[in-house]
């Protein structure tokens, strides 16, 4: 009796496990949800790691692993899905605005203008490509627009259109994220591909573009800090302040550091104040463009190196400093008086890797390294004015991120009617927050919002966002992708996504060659920044063996991603 009630207990818990485990990998619970996207996401970047030709599809394996799994019968509750799968696009395009706002309108200056143009042409030529095919073939639209997202490795354009879909509808179609990971793999290649072919089709000799690079180069950086040293020999300014000086010149831009005094062999920290004399020698930082206006009026340039500055200014002492404190962001450097209350210089400012010249105007952001050059004592006041802590650089700003969303999410419900179109249109989960970051990045000082992040801070959010994205597309379009496939006529899709991916690549790429000489080491970057894929623009850098792709890239980058993000929300609109 006791082995039989023994049995029975074993047989009891034995049954009790069994369930417990079934309806973890089985269930709706909230334990399962987060541990089937774990899985998938976890799995898919590990095999996202394999390169296949030189080239691996990186974070975007998530997707299949999520339709492996999808296909053999796992599942998530609806509703967590559809949670998980906004929250995550959400992020992602947060992330990336933040990521690209600071130079989504500057990609505009110095040459950009033809190379935003050119990728424009690439992003217009493929929507009418798409539009052609759908005519011509009778897919659905929708279904296209994922063909189109996947020929173009573009997610977010994939996450608007399916939010657009799902605004109109209140159903999701699968079809979408169908398309866009049959049409994927093939994508990366036509891309790769478009860029070998217009090396062989125009004859690139890596040498002349590396001779045109090294130019364009030089006459690229006429806005950066330059220093030099003079001596005083025009009469004009003889017994004239800084200050007079300056006024003289206030369309230029320069900053007179340090002036060593012909009279009694000492050097000083220049105020407004300061007195020029003849054959005094002075340190100065001013711009390329300006550098010869500057000469003309202090007198010779001489040849004095910045470390002999250094060696004959003992009793002053060079750092460069952190601002960190939150009430400096936005303003103007002017504004805080510094070389009048602590006697110190500001000769230049570091941001986003480029120094640029410290004139009163200068608007100052939280993360910007700031070189001073005074006394150990005035230095150290001005450090703990500017605040210095890595510590503090290195805390997130969450205020600003969550504000950001809020505004964005508020900016993507707002109904925006046009004629001829039944329904309202709406810039959605993907749009709404991708503006409001790119404008809170760019314009977010103003307004005393702290917008810097640090590098590794944002890609982790980005990572974050999309894997969890590409986790739930993948699961819900699981069940019958091997079916469309086979039986819906999913091969052909593969070759209409090489069509959309190919063919704008090749037209725009021989129009920026012939008629706009562009570097080929710029086009390569070009065309994957227009594409916004990573695997090819890691396949540039490799072959050109410079940072001229990834310039490139960066340049077009920012209008491109918004652009494919806003044209597959209208075909969905427009089409649908």
């Amino acid at each position: 009796m006791v082995t039989f009630a023994r049995f029975k207990n074993e047989l009891r818990l034995e049954t009790y496990c069994m369930n417990w485990f079934a309806d973890l990998l089985f269930g709706e619970s909230v334990g399962h949800s987060i541990l089937l996207l774990s899985l998938v996401i976890a799995a898919g970047i590990q095999l996202g790691k394999i390169k296949i030709f030189g080239v691996s599809l990186g974070v975007t394996f998530v997707l299949f692993v999520g339709i492996i799994l999808g296909h053999f019968g796992f599942t998530v509750n609806q509703d967590v899905l559809h949670f998980f799968r906004e929250f995550g696009l959400i992020l992602f395009v947060y992330s990336v605005g933040m990521q690209v706002g600071p130079g989504f309108f500057s990609s505009f200056k110095h040459g950009g203008v033809v190379l935003n143009m050119l990728a424009v042409g690439v992003i217009l030529l493929g929507v009418i490509t798409t539009i052609i095919l759908y005519y011509m073939t009778g897919i659905p639209m929708s279904t296209m627009v994922g063909i189109l997202s996947g020929a173009v490795t573009n997610t977010p354009g994939l996450g608007a259109a399916q939010q657009a879909y799902t605004d109109m509808y209140g159903v999701t179609d699968n079809t979408i994220a169908l398309g866009y990971a049959v049409a994927y793999p093939l994508g990366v290649v036509g891309i790769i591909l478009s860029i070998i072919l217009i090396r062989y089709i125009f004859r690139v000799s890596f040498d002349k573009e590396n001779e045109q690079l090294n130019k364009e180069e030089e006459e690229a950086h006429t806005n950066e800090a330059k220093p030099i040293s003079l001596i005083v020999r025009n009469p004009a300014i003889f017994n004239k302040t800084v200050a007079e000086l300056a006024n003289l010149l206030e369309h230029r831009e320069f900053v007179i550091s340090r002036i060593w005094r012909h009279s009694d062999k000492q050097i000083e920290i220049a105020s407004a104040n300061s007195v020029l004399h003849e054959n005094d020698k002075v340190f100065v930082i001013t711009t390329e463009a300006d550098v010869e206006t500057v000469k003309t009026f202090i007198g010779e340039e001489i040849d004095m190196e910045r470390k002999q500055w250094i060696r004959m200014e003992s009793q002053f002492i060079n750092r460069r400093i952190l601002i960190t404190k939150p009430e400096l962001n936005g303003k103007r450097l002017g504004q805080l008086k510094l070389r009048k209350l602590y006697g110190i210089n500001i000769t230049r400012i570091n941001r986003a890797g480029m120094d640029l010249v410290a004139t009163p105007g200068l608007t100052l952001q939280v993360g910007d390294r700031v070189n001073v050059v005074g006394t150990e004592t005035a230095v150290s006041n001005v450090e703990k004015l500017l605040g210095n802590s890595m510590k503090r650089l290195n805390e997130p700003n969450l205020l600003t991120i969550f504000v950001g969303i809020a505004l964005g999410i508020i900016l993507g419900s707002i109904p925006i009617a046009f004629p001829g179109i039944p329904q309202p249109v709406k810039l959605g989960l993907a749009g709404g927050p991708l503006i409001v970051a790119i404008l809170i990045s760019r314009f977010g000082y103003h307004y005393k919002l702290i917008t810097y992040t640090t590098q590794s801070a944002n890609f982790m959010l980005r990572e974050i966002g999309i894997t969890l994205f590409l986790a739930c597309v993948g699961i819900s379009a699981g069940d019958g992708f091997v079916e469309t496939i086979v039986n819906n006529g999913g091969l052909a899709w593969v070759g209409y996504g090489f069509i959309i991916t190919f063919v704008p690549l090749m037209i725009v790429g021989c129009i920026g060659r012939y008629f706009y000489k562009v570097n080929y080491f710029t086009l390569m970057g070009l065309i994957a920044g227009s594409t916004t894929d990573p695997p090819a623009l890691a396949y540039s850098n490799a072959t050109a063996g410079n940072d001229a792709p990834s310039v490139g890239y960066a340049t077009v980058y920012p209008l491109a991603m918004f652009l494919r993000v806003l044209t597959a929300q209208l075909l969905i609109l427009f089409f649908c």
